[in-house]
Order: C-alpha cells, then sequence, then structure tokens
C-alpha cells in the first residue's frame, strides 16, 4: 500500500467521526447526551485519530523513517483505538454516567484506548531512541509526553464514567480531566507539530529562535499542566487558575518565536488563517478560564464555567486548528504530482477568508453569555462554517482518484499564483462576519428581550408595555416545600432579576412559564435569573418531580394583575400521551411475574447489601408503561435488576442490616428502614445523582416492616416505585409448606413512559392498585399449593395513599398476625376464624390457611373498587 492509499484510507476515519459529529448536532434537541457526544466526537473521535495518524507521520519524517514501514502495526493501533472510543461513546452517550452494562461498556472501551495510546507513546520513545540523531527529534517528544497525559486522562474519564464519586470530585475530576485532554493530548500536540508544520504552511524559513522555543517550552508546559491537574485534585480554585496563567504565558513564548515567519509570509490561505485562528482562540480561552476559575467560589461553579467556555477551546481553538492542518496537509498526501496537489490546496481554500471570517464570527457572539433566539443563530452559523471543510474535502478525495488532467499553461499558472492582496482578504473576512452579524441581528429583531431590549418577545410582557428601564432584584430561599418569599411585586415595566440560594436539603431550581430557568442547584448553591421586562403577573415554579405540586411556586405580582398560570409540567421520558388501561388483555406469552415466593431467612446475622437507586422503564399493566424509580441490586455479572417494590429483605431479632444506598438516579433519592429505630438525620437524608451513604440498623422487633424513600414530595417518589418489605421472624414462627409475600401499592400512571403524576397523587386518584407492582399479574401466573398444604401469605400495604383489606375468596384464616402480635392462632377455644387482614397504609402482617379442596382460589383487597383496579391474583390448589 503506498503512502497516498493509506492516508486516503485512514482520512476516512477522521471523516466518519466528523459526519457523525454533524448528525448529533443536527439532532441535539432530541439526544439526551448531545452536548456530551458533540465534544467527546469531536475530542475523542476526530481529533484524537488525527493526533494519532499525523503525529506518527511527522515522526517518520524528522527522524527520517520509511513511510510504509510496519503499516499494519498502525492500522492495528488505530482499529483498537477507535474500538474503545466507539465502545465509550456508545456506552457513555445512551446511559449517562453509572448505568450498569453501560458503565461496563465505557470501562472496556478505556481500556481499549488506553491500551492503543501507551502503545503509541511506546513505539514513538522506542523509534526516537534507535533512530539516528535529527534535527526535529525533540519534537516526538512533544507526543510522547502528549499521550502521557492522555493515559492520565483516560483513567480520570472511567473512573466519572462510575457515576458514584463523592462531594465535589465530580467537578473536580472533570477539570483535570478536561485540561489533561485538552492541554495535555491536543495542546502538546499542537505545539509541537507548529515548529515545522507552520513555516511550511506558510511557505517560508524557518526563524532562528523557533526551535530553542519549543526545546524550552516542553517541560514549562508539561510542569504548568501538572499544576493545574494538582490543584484540580486537591480542590484549591486559585492554584489551578495559576497554572492556566502559566501554560498561557509558555504558549505565548513559543508561539512568539514564530513572529519573525508571520512578518515575512503572512497568513493568505484558509490554512494559515484558521490555525492562527486556533492558536488566538487557546490564549483567549486561557485567559477566560483561569479568571472563571479564580473568581468561581466552587467547583462546581468552575466546571459549569468551563462547559460554557466549550465553544471557545473546542470550536474556536481545536476545530480550527485541526481544519487548517488538515487543508495543508490532505492536498500534500493525496497530491501525486505538484499539479494536482495545488488543485487540492485551491478547492480546500474555496471562500477561505469569508468562512474564517464567518466562523469567528459566529464563535465569539456564541461564547459571548446570553440565551434564546440569536445565540441559537450564532451556534448554527459557526457550526456551519466550520463544517463546511467536509464538503470540500470529500470533493479532494473524489479528485484525488481520478486521472491527472494534462498540464496546461492554466495548471502551471495555479503553482505560482501569488497570495491575494490583504484588502482583498479583509473583505471576504469582513463579508463573512457581516453575513453572521446580519444573521444575529435578525435573531434580536425577532427575540429582542433576550439581549436585554425591549419588545414583545421572550420576556412575556404583551405588546404595549412601556419598560421602565429599571431593575427590581429579589433574593430568594428555600424553606421546606416553599419558596421565601412566595410572592414578589414587580412594578409594570421593570425588568426582573431573581438571586435563587437553595438554602433547602435537596435540590431545587427555578422554572418561568417562557421557559427561562435556573440550572438544578444542590443544596447550598446559587443562581441569577434574569426574567426580562414583566408585562403581566406571572407563576414560576420547582421542576423537580412533584415540587410543584407540594407548593414550591412563586407569584410574581404586577399591579394586582391576573397570574399567568400557563407553564406545564412535562414529565421527563414520556411521549405525552397518557396510557390506556385494559385489565384483560394478556401481558404475553413472555410475561414474567414478580417471585411471591419467600425464602428462609439466611444464616447469617449480618446482612450487608448494596441497593442501587435508577430510572427503570417497566410495564405496570398490559401495555401500560413508566419510568420507575427502583430499589435494586447489581449481580456478580453486573447486571441490574430494579423492580417496583423493591428486593425483600428476611431476617431475625437481633439480625444487623448494613445497607448502601448508591444514588444512580435523576434526581435526589434517600431511604427510610421502618425496621430499625433510628435517628433520621443522618442515614435518612436526600442524596443527589452519584452520592452514596450508609445505613446500618439492628432489628430489634418482629414485623414486616415498610422501607421507602422519604424524600419530598414522599408520596410521588413511593407511588414511582420507591418502597419494599423488611421481614422479621417472630421468635418461635413455625414452618409452613409455602410462604408467600404480597406488597400492595397504587400507581398514579403519568404519561406512556412518563413518571407517576403527581396531581393524581396528591388527589388520591389511584389508575391501577397493584400486588407485587403489576396489576393482575397472580391471574396470568396464579400462585401455587396442593390441597392439604399450609399456605403463610405475608401481607404488606405499601400505599402511598391507601390501605388493604386482603382476603382470600373461598378461604378462611386460622392463624392471623398483625403488627407485631397474633390475633388469632389454632387451637383457640372459640373456634374462631378470619376472613381479612386489614391493613392501613404501612402496617403489614401475615394470614395462614389450608385448602381442603382443589380449585382456583382468588385473593383480593376487599375494597372492591382497587381489587377492580388490578389487586387481585389466584392461589392454584392442586
Amino acid at each position: 500500500m503506498n503512502l497516498r492509499t493509506w492516508n486516503l484510507r485512514v482520512g476516512v476515519v477522521v471523516l466518519a467521526w466528523m459526519l457523525a459529529l454533524l448528525g448529533v448536532a443536527a439532532a441535539s434537541g432530541s439526544i439526551t447526551q448531545s452536548s456530551w457526544l458533540m465534544i467527546h466526537l469531536l475530542g475523542l473521535g476526530a481529533a484524537s485519530n488525527a493526533i494519532l495518524i499525523w503525529s506518527w507521520y511527522f515522526t517518520e519524517a524528522v527522524l527520517r523513517l520509511g513511510h510504509a514501514d510496519h503499516r499494519w502495526v498502525h492500522a492495528g493501533r488505530l482499529a483498537l483505538f477507535n474500538a474503545g472510543a466507539l465502545a465509550v461513546v456508545v456506552g457513555y452517550g445512551s446511559h449517562g454516567p453509572g448505568s450498569g452494562a453501560a458503565w461496563w461498556t465505557v470501562l472496556a472501551g478505556a481500556v481499549a484506548a488506553f491500551a492503543a495510546v501507551i502503545w503509541h507513546v511506546a513505539d514513538l520513545l522506542y523509534r526516537l531512541r534507535t533512530a539516528l540523531p535529527a534535527r526535529f527529534g525533540p519534537i516526538v517528544r512533544y507526543y510522547a509526553a502528549a499521550g502521557g497525559f492522555l493515559l492520565v486522562g483516560i483513567g480520570f474519564g472511567a473512573a466519572m464514567a462510575r457515576g458514584d464519586l463523592p462531594g465535589d470530585w465530580s467537578a473536580r475530576l472533570a477539570v483535570a480531566h478536561s485540561s489533561l485532554n485538552l492541554l495535555g493530548w491536543i495542546g502538546l500536540t499542537v505545539l509541537g507539530t507548529l515548529v515545522t508544520l507552520w513555516p511550511t504552511i506558510l511557505r517560508t524559513r524557518m526563524a532562528p529562535t523557533v526551535e530553542r522555543a519549543a526545546h524550552r517550552g516542553l517541560p514549562m508546559l508539561a510542569a504548568a499542566l501538572a499544576v493545574i491537574v494538582a490543584a484540580s485534585l486537591a480542590g484549591w480554585l486559585y492554584l489551578a487558575a495559576a497554572g492556566l496563567l502559566a501554560y498561557a504565558g509558555v504558549v505565548v513564548s513559543v508561539v512568539a518565536a514564530h513572529a519573525d515567519e508571520v512578518r515575512r509570509k503572512p497568513p493568505s490561505d484558509f490554512a494559515a488563517l484558521s490555525v492562527l485562528a486556533g492558536v488566538t482562540w487557546l490564549l483567549g480561552s486561557l485567559i477566560a478560564a483561569a479568571i472563571a476559575y479564580a473568581t468561581a467560589g466552587d467547583w462546581y461553579v468552575a466546571h459549569d464555567r468551563l462547559i460554557a467556555l466549550t465553544p471557545a477551546f473546542l470550536g474556536g481553538f481545536l476545530a480550527q486548528v485541526l481544519l487548517g492542518a488538515l487543508s495543508y496537509l490532505v492536498p500534500v498526501v493525496l497530491g501525486n504530482k505538484p499539479s494536482s496537489t495545488a488543485r487540492a490546496m485551491d478547492v480546500l481554500n474555496t471562500a477561505g477568508a469569508a468562512r474564517i471570517g464567518a466562523a469567528n464570527t459566529a464563535l465569539l457572539l456564541w461564547v459571548l453569555p446570553g440565551t434564546g433566539l440569536p445565540h441559537t443563530i450564532a451556534a448554527v452559523a459557526a457550526l456551519v462554517a466550520l463544517a463546511s471543510f467536509v464538503p470540500l474535502v470529500i470533493r479532494v478525495a473524489i479528485l484525488s482518484r481520478r486521472a491527472e488532467p494534462a498540464a496546461t499553461e492554466r495548471t502551471r499558472e495555479r503553482r505560482f499564483r501569488p497570495a491575494p492582496e490583504r484588502s482583498v482578504l479583509v473583505g471576504a473576512a469582513a463579508a463573512g462576519a457581516a453575513v453572521v452579524l446580519l444573521l444575529s441581528v435578525t435573531g434580536v429583531a425577532i427575540s429582542p428581550s433576550s439581549v436585554g431590549l425591549p419588545g414583545h418577545g421572550d420576556d412575556g410582557a404583551p405588546a404595549g408595555v412601556h419598560p421602565t428601564g429599571q431593575t427590581t432584584t429579589v433574593d430568594l430561599r428555600v424553606e421546606g416545600m416553599r419558596f421565601v418569599p412566595g410572592t414578589v411585586e414587580v412594578p409594570r415595566g421593570n425588568r426582573l432579576v431573581i438571586n435563587l440560594d437553595n438554602t433547602g436539603d435537596t435540590a431545587h431550581d427555578l422554572v418561568l412559564p417562557d421557559g427561562r430557568r435556573t440550572p438544578r442547584l444542590a443544596p447550598g448553591k446559587r443562581a441569577t435569573l434574569d426574567a426580562g421586562v414583566i408585562g403581566q403577573s406571572l407563576q414560576g415554579w420547582c421542576s423537580l418531580p412533584g415540587h410543584r405540586q407540594m407548593g414550591m411556586v412563586l407569584d410574581v405580582v404586577v399591579d394586582g394583575g391576573p397570574v399567568d398560570e400557563t407553564g406545564t409540567e412535562h414529565h421527563a421520558g414520556g411521549s405525552g400521551e397518557t396510557p390506556t388501561v385494559d385489565l384483560e388483555a394478556d401481558p404475553g406469552a413472555d410475561f414474567v411475574a414478580r417471585d411471591p415466593r419467600l425464602p428462609t431467612a439466611p444464616a447469617a446475622r449480618t446482612h450487608t447489601l448494596t441497593l442501587t437507586v435508577r430510572d427503570v422503564q417497566a410495564e405496570v399493566a398490559p401495555g401500560v408503561r413508566q419510568t420507575l424509580w427502583t430499589y435494586g441490586i447489581t449481580g456478580p455479572d453486573g447486571t441490574y435488576r430494579g423492580e417496583m417494590p423493591g428486593p425483600t429483605l428476611r431476617g431475625r431479632v437481633g439480625d444487623v442490616f448494613d445497607i448502601t444506598l448508591v444514588n444512580d438516579g435523576t434526581i435526589g433519592h434517600s431511604i427510610d428502614f421502618h425496621s430499625g429505630a433510628l435517628a433520621p438525620d443522618k442515614p435518612m437524608r436526600t442524596i443527589e445523582p452519584g452520592e452514596s451513604l450508609q445505613y446500618r440498623f439492628t432489628a430489634v422487633r418482629s414485623g414486616i416492616w415498610l422501607y421507602h424513600c422519604s424524600t419530598m414530595p414522599m408520596s410521588l417518589h413511593m407511588a414511582n416505585g420507591m418502597f419494599g418489605a423488611v421481614i422479621i421472624d417472630p421468635p418461635g414462627l413455625a414452618p409452613v409448606d409455602r410462604e408467600f409475600v404480597i406488597v400492595q401499592s397504587e400507581a398514579y400512571l403519568g404519561e406512556q413512559d412518563g413518571i407517576a403524576d403527581a396531581v393524581k397523587v396528591s388527589e388520591k386518584r389511584p389508575d391501577l392498585v397493584l400486588f407485587n407492582g403489576y396489576a393482575n399479574q397472580y391471574d396470568h401466573r396464579p400462585l401455587t399449593a396442593k390441597v392439604g398444604e399450609r399456605v403463610r401469605i405475608w401481607v404488606l400495604a405499601a400505599g402511598p395513599n391507601d390501605g388493604t383489606a386482603f382476603h382470600v375468596v373461598g378461604g378462611q384464616f386460622d392463624t392471623v398476625w398483625k403488627e407485631g402480635a397474633y390475633l388469632l392462632r389454632p387451637g383457640n377455644d372459640q373456634q374462631g376464624g378470619s376472613q381479612t387482614l386489614d391493613l392501613a397504609p404501612s402496617q403489614g402482617g401475615f394470614v395462614e390457611t389450608t385448602f381442603d379442596e382443589a380449585g382456583n382460589y382468588p385473593f383480593v383487597t376487599h375494597s372492591m373498587a382497587d381489587a377492580e383496579r388490578g389487586a387481585h391474583g389466584i392461589i392454584a390448589v392442586r
């Protein structure tokens, strides 16, 4: 395989990642992890592949190695890296952090990528050690150091994907991970490559100070980056800011050495202009990040500000340097003659200055603070301007496979065409910038409030409202499930700015009817919301499930006018359609019912268990799917099993239960074991996603005890699946032939695939009543017993709102044990029996009976409306 064919084939890999990036960008509104995906499709996919390919190409060139040597080795390394990168993107991008099998997919991908990079670094160092001395050999050290930093970054990324980091470690690791990948892997590679590539792009001789500056710069860049990472791990924001400024200073010293080259041959084509713009963005972004860190106050804010600088770092720096370098390198390696190389460069330079002007104007507008239509237009314009490279490079690839036309005077002239006049370049760049500015001005005209101008638009003010030019600022805090103050008065035409301080003990946000909102704030965090010019009264609310129904609303009153309550709370994950319930429908041949059989208590007296909370889509009736919040267990093979109700635990009086709760869900959750007697402050506290806690108690009294989530609104968390049973056997409990457990609960259906409807929960309007989490499941898969066998049935009324009147049709109970005491036992003098075990919400007990005849014995709650909503099953006696 010749070099041209090789580069064409490996270039397809980079192009494929770019196309995937454009696809995700186009569909970002319907992809939950779109921001993460776009960052990693560019950085982990396109940029990393380009680095692996071209750093090796330059290594071969500067060390005078054969370009055709060991091509299969490089192909294997690229294949391994891309398999790993794809696994990471699929595993994390589709599920987010800490999601069972997806975590193992991410881990496997990280291991594969790590192996490929360490292979790359080892090969670089080996070739550097064994090759003959070369003038530009030190460049290879940049590539090896870059790979070393990436190895650490991969490790941090894998740790973050696990999703169970305590405290602010997720934010600190994210900052360290981003720094290692962006400033180490990409930054060092770019700065090392520019030593020889920049003067080559400009077609001028290298300045005499370049090599010396690059040689001195590498250890200083590495040291500055080490300071940034160490400060992130230690939690020192000011030191991280200092490290960024130090890194920026070294970049200036390394880049300034090229000033003489620029003075002799000013950039004129797309490749040079794009690279120059990219390096400029790097310096500006480093300074902005340093200021952001120094003024952040905590690592959550620092991480949020780093995310806000993503367009600057990735669009301004990485994308422009990558596209500029490829615009020069692709024609060089694909052209088989000087004329074909010149022709390819002409194609990639199409409207080059205009594209540069448009891209950088749009990026500048994109990175400025703001939301709304103008900001969206800027983002789209930047992506379009940068993505214009893709069709051009595809055209170059197609042309490279065609026969070279016979040389003509025109093609000979192309090779010696002088650079365009500076005025022409400036005019073209200004034209591109003008197009973007015109689009942005159009966006401002449509939505003037997005930039603080008066008008009918996103501020929610009706036409005719005259802005006063004054601002009303409100400080809002949280007490329990209330915003305090709950009502604020604003003069008509004033701009309203709300400073929300989450002084509560769980996460909250504030949403307005026009869609303006704060981020979701953890306890102790703050945010500012600009509500725009206020023209009419309105109502804001907390959008976390159930919080609005519990009273977390803010009334903004204008001149005593009516409150606008047009905002609608949407449940995450839903399709918008409330499912139709058909309890006569068959759940299907592959339906597996919840196993109601109760194992005997384990012999061990200490029960150690990890309960993991996750969002799980499950059927609760035939064709009715809901997104449940479940307590579940992850098996040794990594398989997660989360059900409603959660796993049933069993023990004896005196047993110790050591429970670790891990929140891998999307909102805060907690757990409350009625079977333990503990002060609730610490073990029952709400933990946010990614956190965990230990809950240890000793069972001192027998019973069938409820455990459930106690995070407010408790009713909604329980209605959405967060409950289960703990059975502590009474001393001397007699053995029986069959033992079952039935947990009754209500379902308040939200939209299909959505969560429970908080309004129905608060109004006590259940759609279904369930035994063990599924309507009528034991009609379709009956419990079984034999004639004459003694059967014990444990029953727990989980609620959240209603109790049960448990009854077996055709059966009579000779034993009833309720809430820790026997109400009836065999052999009593009155020969009495019981027909119903009545339990209020959260109460439990058991009944025992024998069946003297074969047949099908229905069991129900004798609250018949509830039995007809799904609390019905059959015991098949043979």
